[in-house]
């Protein structure tokens, strides 16, 4: 589905600043003192663009620190006049947004908890009608490209053009390295349905703590996004939310000295025209990737042909345990990682049960064809995943 978004586009919320934006500070705004110190020292390092605390915290648990709420709005304006730095908070309700605006607060974004709320998220747009104050919304925390740009839609139609998103990864419940899982081929999608549209990566909440937060502030910029959000505390062990993945304004000054800011175009003739060579040769590769894929799907129809001669399931598990383990040996030996192989295989073999569906149910129209989902219900000693499928 098309993205509906009008906005100010390339243009970094009217600060005359270069790419990457950054924005630093405290997860929460705990006392006047902490604020403003804090402030003081990240404008110092003459890197930090726009000054970020939370004075609303919306918790997982009701016992957890909440944030400090309307008083400490005033801290911010303090700190903002001591360190020159423009200010931003996050907002979860029309009350949030016009005690903030009230306070003089300069960008206003929208947290993934409330993002994940379309009716939050239009009690924000109407309280947000008749300004247009920089606003940036987090994705949802579920991974759903839709909803995301659903809530850019909704902000946007209140009239908002200074509009930007925050990637700050994905809820998940299994097991990985990542407090929120990054999965970048959602705001890549994200930057192809919505060109222009600037996208600051906050790898403090993909991380949960400050050990991978470089290794992910590189890949952001790698990935040509347009700016970071990395919470800084002047004294992170004493801080009353998230202090694991804080860092002092010593380290991020350090951490930022040590990435690597690259281009997006290429002015060198050689470079671009060396570029342009091998670009071709990708484009050819993927043109004989599709033909082979395709013969594959046609000699997938004729097993399926030959199953339903014969009275066979489309769904077995020897075959699809051999197709996994061989595929993944030889992948490895291709230098490919084995969730890559595992997943392409997925796609390839949930493709071609859906050939094999058409032939086995040819009477029945495409849209009747049962889906992997629907035929995996049917035949339930056996999974999509693992050991239990076959062609």
């Amino acid at each position: 589905m098309e993205a509906h978004l009008h906005f100010i586009k390339d243009r970094l919320f009217g600060l005359h600043v270069d790419r990457p934006l950054i924005i630093s500070g405290p997860c929460s705004a705990e006392s006047e003192e902490q604020v403003v110190a804090t402030a003081r020292a990240l404008a110092a390092l003459n890197r930090v663009h726009v000054l970020r605390a939370g004075i609303w915290k919306p918790r997982t648990r009701p016992s957890a620190f909440e944030g400090m709420g309307r008083p400490a709005l005033a801290w911010l304006r303090v700190a903002q006049e001591a360190s020159g730095l423009p200010t931003a908070v996050e907002v979860a309700n029309s009350r949030h947004v016009e005690q903030a605006l009230a306070a003089g607060i300069s960008i206003l974004w929208i947290g993934a908890r409330t993002t994940a709320n379309p009716f939050a998220v239009q009690e924000i747009a109407d309280a947000l009608k008749g300004t247009d104050v920089p606003v940036l919304v987090k994705n949802p925390v579920n991974p759903d490209l839709e909803l995301w740009i659903g809530a850019l839609e909704r902000v946007n139609k209140a009239g908002i053009t200074q509009l930007g998103a925050i990637h700050r990864g994905f809820s998940t419940f299994e097991r990985t390295r990542y407090r929120n899982k990054p999965n970048w081929e959602i705001p890549i999608e994200l930057k192809r349905r919505v060109p222009g549209l600037p996208i600051i990566c906050d790898p403090s909440h993909i991380c949960g703590s400050t050990e991978l937060i470089q290794a992910v502030s590189q890949t952001a910029l790698d990935l040509n996004f347009d700016g970071l959000m990395i919470e800084a505390h002047i004294r992170p062990a004493e801080a009353l939310s998230d202090a694991k993945q804080q860092l002092t304004p010593h380290q991020l000054d350090t951490l930022l000295g040590q990435l690597v800011f690259r281009h997006e175009s290429i002015d060198d003739v050689l470079t671009r025209t060396k570029l342009v060579e091998l670009r071709e040769k990708i484009d050819k590769i993927d043109r004989d990737l599709l033909e082979i894929l395709a013969d594959r799907m046609s000699v997938a129809e004729d097993i399926g042909y030959y199953k339903k001669d014969n009275k066979i399931t489309i769904l077995q598990s020897d075959r699809w345990d051999e197709i996994v383990h061989n595929r993944m040996k030889v992948g490895l030996e291709k230098n490919l990682t084995a969730e890559f192989v595992h997943k392409l295989f997925e796609i390839i073999h949930k493709e071609s049960i859906h050939h094999q569906s058409r032939v086995m149910n040819v009477a029945a129209s495409v849209e009747e064809t049962p889906t992997l989902d629907e035929l995996t219900q049917e035949h339930q000693g056996e999974s999509v995943r693992g050991k239990d499928q076959q062609q």
